[in-house]
């Protein structure tokens, strides 16, 4: 009817300009990643409020941090166990596990900052090293700090070395993980994909040529 197409058309677009989108993340993927970053997060806050004498004292109640902290380190690798269970998520760590000729050539382009499109797949080199290094700092930091818990044993000098070595990589993944959110923040394509599980195409086409969805 004359008029009635006036409403609609404000609020529908048209077939033509939808952009098309694919899938990146299964929902199990992204709630691995918003859990795991959350025990994180809670891990380093928590570490920060004992070892940062204005955050002590503006917390206060340190056996309630301390007991934070532990039961937050301890399960930071319950989100991973269980989204093995996903046969999406285990593609994908298939995927960040293993380095082929164009991770190399994309490190070279990272590295020499060049401006020219670079070889990835799914996922690209830096991603691939950012999750290997997170994984492996992640075990020694709960084997430290298993150590540092259970005093008995183990002699003092492993204590002392434990304590030595978690208090450091704390503070080394605080900051990659502080570069990791930045990057984050500098794609919103990239954060749309974990947080909605789609992307867009010709981002998909653009940062990861190599990956066919």
């Amino acid at each position: 009817m004359p008029g009635s197409a006036g409403p609609t058309a404000a609020t529908t677009t048209p077939p033509s300009e939808v952009r098309p989108r694919v899938r990146r993340f299964s929902r199990a993927e992204r709630w691995v990643h918003r859990t795991t970053a959350a025990l994180m997060l809670t891990c380093l806050f928590s570490a920060a409020c004992l070892y940062v004498p204005q955050l002590a004292q503006l917390v206060g109640r340190r056996y309630f941090v301390v007991t934070v902290h532990e039961w937050s380190g301890l399960l930071l690798p319950a989100p991973f166990l269980l989204g093995l269970a996903s046969r999406a998520f285990r593609a994908d760590l298939r995927r960040l596990n293993r380095f082929g000729p164009h991770d190399r050539v994309w490190l070279r382009s990272a590295l020499r900052r060049d401006q020219g499109p670079r070889p990835a797949g799914k996922f690209n080199a830096g991603q691939k090293s950012y999750a290997s290094w997170l994984a492996g700092a992640t075990l020694v930091m709960l084997a430290t700090g298993l150590l540092m818990w259970f005093t008995h044993v183990a002699p003092l000098s492993w204590r002392t070395g434990s304590t030595f070595v978690h208090d450091w990589l704390a503070l080394a993944i605080a900051v990659v993980l502080a570069g990791h959110i930045g990057m984050a923040l500098g794609s919103p394509e990239a954060r749309r994909g974990m947080r909605t599980g789609q992307v867009d195409r010709s981002w998909a086409d653009r940062e990861h040529p190599l990956w066919r969805p």
